[in-house]
């Protein structure tokens, strides 16, 4: 199973300046979404993330180039995954796991559940208290559109789960890309997927990640 530890910012508040903890960010390690489990959609753009941890937030940020973009879908719990999309799917137990799905301009779309037909949508009040900020660099006809999406997910958010911290937690966890209604759909994941089709909604190829105290 892939595996990743998660480092711990210490000192830094949730409710804190979004600008330096998104430069403090820049500094960690990056891990790239780079894999194509289904030859019918081979484009690949190109992906990468960071992350980390507050004790009482998952913070992601992605990096992203890819030849178009879009953001159609503006309202909490609507279909992002057919825009320019980033997804975090985790599982703090056998029991079900969460899918944080974001448009390029921080858009959520979330829900809980065992598998992919059988999911109870996060209510928009608790999608609300998740922070973000999109940067969009370049969007041209002639050149790769270049964004970028930082979010802050604090663990309240997990409402299932009764989770004070993430000190010393084990997940499991994957990473994706996708773009459904984009000139060129395609999905991109951190770990391999292996199903006929497309479907990120696979806990079973999710990957190991380790909340460092």
């Amino acid at each position: 199973m892939k595996s990743m530890r998660v480092p711990l910012l210490a000192h830094v508040e949730k409710e804190g300046d979004l600008k330096a903890l998104s430069a403090m960010m820049d500094k960690l390690q990056h891990q790239v979404i780079d894999i194509t489990s289904w030859a019918d959609y081979a484009y690949k753009p190109g992906v990468s993330f960071a992350i980390a941890h507050t004790d009482d937030c998952v913070v992601l940020k992605y990096y992203v180039k890819e030849k178009d973009i879009q953001a159609k879908h503006n309202k909490i719990n609507e279909a992002v995954y057919k825009d320019s999309c980033v997804e975090f799917f985790i599982a703090f137990d056998e029991g079900g796991y969460y899918n944080f799905e974001f448009n390029c301009i921080g858009n959520c779309l979330c829900g809980y559940g065992p598998a992919k037909q059988d999911r109870e949508a996060l209510p928009v009040a608790q999608l609300q208290r998740i922070k973000y900020q999109a940067t969009i660099h370049r969007t041209s006809a002639q050149a790769n559109a270049e964004w970028e999406l930082l979010v802050v997910i604090p663990v309240d958010v997990f409402s299932i789960h009764s989770l004070s911290s993430l000190n010393g937690l084990t997940a499991t966890a994957n990473f994706y890309k996708c773009g459904d209604e984009l000139p060129e759909p395609h999905y991109v994941s951190w770990t391999k997927i292996e199903t006929a089709q497309p479907d990120f909604h696979q806990p079973k190829y999710f990957g190991e990640l380790k909340f460092e105290m």
